[in-house]
């Protein structure tokens, strides 16, 4: 008996067809929440079962205590694998499109490259470099292949030569005022900049996507109030904001990180707006309205998807400035003071510049190639993914 079909297009349940529900699960989705599982029952047995000064793992006297912070940055972590790089593996031959577009800019190649060596130091770098230790005898020990003067023989870790100091690879990158090595700080510092580029981006992207794309496809008063509601908070005093709840709170690591996602989206959601609202005319996003779709359906499936590549853009913006603001609040002494971030590493050296520049010059030259880097990687990203947008920015 031959299948019934409906008399009219606007009949047709897509579901049905597709053999997926509404609230159907991907392969990417399923993936997630398997590899989200352990995290979370770790998390539990973390902050249930063990109190604050017991440490996460402890095998054979190497105690491991996993903070807070890290469960986030790990659920971003999965997010970026299964959202982002596994999606480039499903699909092949756009993905060498991609790659052939942006591989074109060779500054950009060398960025990648530059990012994926921060990433890697970030995520394996704190396993296998010891957190830096005080030792205020070795204070203000230069770089290897370096000197500096040394009035008193006795606290050079190094050659002496001629009254000088030369550094030792005890320290290959010299030391602070409290004689920490500066190398293990900065491995340090690429986690801390991870943390504060996934985990930002994170909630800047969920808010700004969501209210972009909402007010696009739902339009008349629900755009006007969320448009509204962006200009105020485009406006808001977000530094004033800032030192009030550091006098309240104290500064940590949470509060800036909250604090950058959730004061730094409103530029997305006018971005994601404007791709949305010429999406959402696009015949294709008529078709499926006629057919019956939701809302929600219409823009989980279409209208975000189709955003993707003005948001990835928009991510490599937002990212640098993060970094950014990080450092500056850290200089200005507003950050957290019990991590090694790049802007606490800088700030600690700023009274030492004159006899000590290494303090200041060694991060602030890492902080400076991963900001460039990011400028770089998103032009040509911008150009790979959104030509159209690229060549009306040429005009």
């Amino acid at each position: 008996m031959a299948t019934q079909r409906p008399n009219k297009f606007d009949q047709v349940n897509w579901d049905e067809i597709a053999g997926t529900s509404r609230w159907a699960l991907s392969t990417n989705a399923k993936g997630l929440i398997a590899a989200l599982i352990p995290v979370v029952a770790l998390a539990l047995y973390d902050w249930q079962l063990l109190d604050r000064r017991t440490p996460t793992f402890d095998f054979v006297g190497l105690e491991v205590d996993i903070p807070a912070l890290d469960y986030l940055f790990a659920f971003t972590l999965l997010l970026f694998a299964f959202y982002v790089v596994l999606p480039l593996y499903q699909h092949p031959r756009l993905t060498k499109y991609y790659w052939k577009e942006f591989k074109r800019n060779r500054p950009a190649v060398v960025s990648l490259v530059w990012l994926g060596f921060v990433f890697l130091v970030g995520i394996v770098g704190p396993l296998l470099v010891k957190a830096p230790e005080q030792n205020v005898l070795h204070s203000y020990q230069p770089p290897v292949y370096l000197s500096v003067n040394e009035a008193n023989p006795a606290t050079c870790l190094g050659e002496v030569a001629n009254g000088r100091c030369f550094g030792t690879w005890q320290y290959p990158l010299g030391t602070n005022r409290a004689g920490k090595g500066l190398l293990a700080m900065l491995v340090n510092g690429f986690a801390v900049t991870l943390k504060v580029g996934f985990i930002s981006t994170l909630i800047a992207v969920v808010l700004g996507t969501t209210v972009g794309t909402v007010s696009a496809y739902a339009g008349g008063w629900v755009d006007e109030i969320l448009m509204r509601y962006v200009d105020i908070q485009a406006s808001w005093p977000t530094l004033i904001f800032y030192l009030l709840l550091i006098y309240a709170f104290g500064g940590n690591l949470w509060l800036l990180i909250l604090l950058l996602g959730i004061f730094s989206w409103e530029g997305m959601a006018r971005y994601v707006r404007s791709k949305a609202l010429s999406i959402s005319e696009e015949e294709y996003i008529k078709a499926v309205n006629i057919s019956g779709a939701s809302s929600f359906r219409i823009i989980r499936r279409h209208v975000v998807p189709n955003s993707a590549s003005s948001i990835i853009t928009d991510i490599t913006l937002l990212v640098p400035g993060f970094l950014l603001a990080e450092a500056q609040l850290s200089f200005l002494g507003l950050g957290d003071q019990s991590i090694d971030s790049w802007g606490q590493i800088i700030a600690g050296g700023r009274d030492a510049l004159s006899f000590a520049p290494w303090i200041v010059l060694i991060p602030g030259f890492v902080l400076f190639l991963t900001i460039l880097a990011f400028n770089f990687v998103g032009d040509a990203l911008l150009d790979a993914l959104n030509p159209e947008a690229a060549a009306e920015a040429e005009r």
